[in-house]
């Protein structure tokens, strides 16, 4: 259980760092926007393209590996918007953030440190592998979900052409894409570009976070807590359930792989659906709430995975 609190408690108290600074400090509400766009143009992409820039393209790609995690994700995903589309009855763009909070696991601020604590060294690459498939993979899906329903109303060709462009310019994306380039190149990464993006990349999640508590102040976390709650329980519980059954089933990962996906799968809400969220100015209250109590709850609910996993 100590590896979970020394994860997870850190978050929460970044969490409440931005909200104390944001109710008793100097910091106006403009501040939250401010931090979201530094996180979103600047840090993040810093953090994902050194991750994709130094990491082998064949070890990113393991699809056994790759295929047990997206099960999890798809079919939640799946479940998440058509009870949307029948219970809350959101527009799609929101739904599609509805369904990002469901799946979108933590994997770079938690994950990374939590996995090669509880299963060895050797568990820090699927770490970053679902860090990068996250990033990469998660952050364009969304993006063309939300792009397509806010450009519902323009011409087809123009639709398209919106939304590809988008995604190709979404600095998250396109981070993604260029570490994926110079990964293929052969090049190293120079030290100092190597060192700038690991100061600057480190800000991004305590930024999105701290940003996150300021985004509370004035906020009743009771809003929508029946909708929240649902995402929570798919977040938590369903899908490394679906992801376990996979990984141990029909995949057959050996037992590494398969921890690794299932306690990927179980980690909380990741910060990024707030940064694209506030990005957007669409579901940001209940994102914020789903990251907060998912965090909050995956203390509990992470122990208790590891002890039916075993550690070391």
């Amino acid at each position: 259980m100590q590896p979970v609190f020394d994860v997870v408690l850190p978050v929460f108290a970044i969490l409440a760092a931005g909200w104390a600074a944001g109710r008793f400090g100097p910091f106006p509400a403009s501040s939250t926007g401010v931090l979201n766009d530094f996180v979103y143009w600047v840090s993040f992409p810093a953090l994902i393209f050194k991750a994709m820039a130094t990491a082998p393209v064949s070890d990113i790609f393991d699809l056994p590996f790759l295929a047990a995690y997206s099960g999890g994700v798809f079919g939640v995903f799946a479940l998440s918007y058509i009870v949307g589309l029948v219970v809350f009855r959101s527009r799609p763009a929101a739904l599609a953030l509805q369904a990002m909070c469901a799946i979108f696991a933590n994997t770079g601020y938690m994950g990374v440190p939590l996995l090669p604590v509880a299963f060895g060294p050797d568990a820090l690459l699927p770490a970053v592998i679902l860090t990068v498939y996250n990033a990469a993979f998660m952050v364009a899906t969304f993006v063309a979900l939300i792009e397509l329903d806010l450009r519902s109303n323009d011409p087809p060709l123009r639709i398209v052409a919106g939304v590809l462009r988008a995604v190709a310019l979404n600095p998250l994306v396109l981070s993604t894409v260029l570490g994926i380039a110079w990964s293929l190149s052969g090049f190293g990464l120079p030290t100092p570009v190597r060192t700038f993006c690991d100061i600057i990349g480190a800000a991004a999640a305590p930024s999105a976070l701290f940003a996150m508590g300021l985004f509370l102040v004035g906020k009743p976390l009771r809003a929508g807590l029946g909708e929240v709650s649902w995402l929570v329980f798919l977040k938590l519980l369903v899908q490394p359930a679906v992801a376990a059954w996979l990984a141990l089933g029909p995949l057959g990962l050996d037992a590494l792989q398969a921890r690794s996906v299932v306690l990927g799968a179980a980690l909380p809400t990741g910060s990024l659906v707030f940064v694209l969220a506030y990005r957007y100015g669409l579901y940001v209250e209940r994102s914020t709430s789903v990251i907060l109590i998912s965090t909050v709850l995956s203390a509990i609910s992470l122990s208790v995975l590891l002890l039916l996993l075993g550690t070391g």
